[in-house]
C-alpha cells in the first residue's frame, strides 16, 4: 500500500462504532467495516483514560507504527479504527503488531 488514507470525520468513526465488527485485546480495539472506496481507511482514537496529551500521543504513535508493518498484507476495501487502551502507551511496537494480526486475521482483512 502507497499512501495511509485516514479517516478524519465523526460520522465515519460513529458509522465504524455502530455496523462495524469489533475485535478486542487488552491493548486494543478494532473496528473493522467494509466500504465502497476500493481503499483501506485507518482511523486512531485514545481516549482519556489512556493518559495526558504524551501518552495519547506516543500509544497513537505505537498503533501507526504497527500498522505500518501489516498495511502491505491488509485486503484493499476495508475500513478500520483502532482504539487505544490504557496498557497501549507502555509496551513496544511489536507487542502492538502482535496483538493487531491477531484481531485483523480474525476479521478476516490480512491475506
Amino acid at each position: 500500500m502507497s499512501e495511509m488514507i485516514t479517516l478524519k470525520e465523526n460520522r465515519d468513526f460513529r458509522r465504524l462504532y455502530s455496523r462495524g465488527r469489533s475485535f478486542a485485546s487488552p491493548l486494543l480495539v478494532a473496528y473493522v467495516l467494509k466500504n465502497r472506496t476500493g481503499n483501506v481507511r485507518i482511523g486512531i482514537t485514545t481516549g482519556k483514560k489512556v493518559g495526558k496529551a504524551v501518552l495519547r500521543s506516543r500509544a497513537r504513535r505505537v498503533i501507526r507504527e504497527a500498522f505500518r508493518e501489516l498495511s502491505d498484507n491488509i485486503t484493499p476495501g476495508f475500513d478500520l479504527v483502532f482504539v487505544a487502551r490504557s496498557k497501549t502507551p507502555f509496551v513496544k511496537s511489536y507487542d502492538v503488531l502482535k496483538a493487531m494480526k491477531k484481531e485483523l486475521k480474525d476479521a478476516g482483512v490480512l491475506r
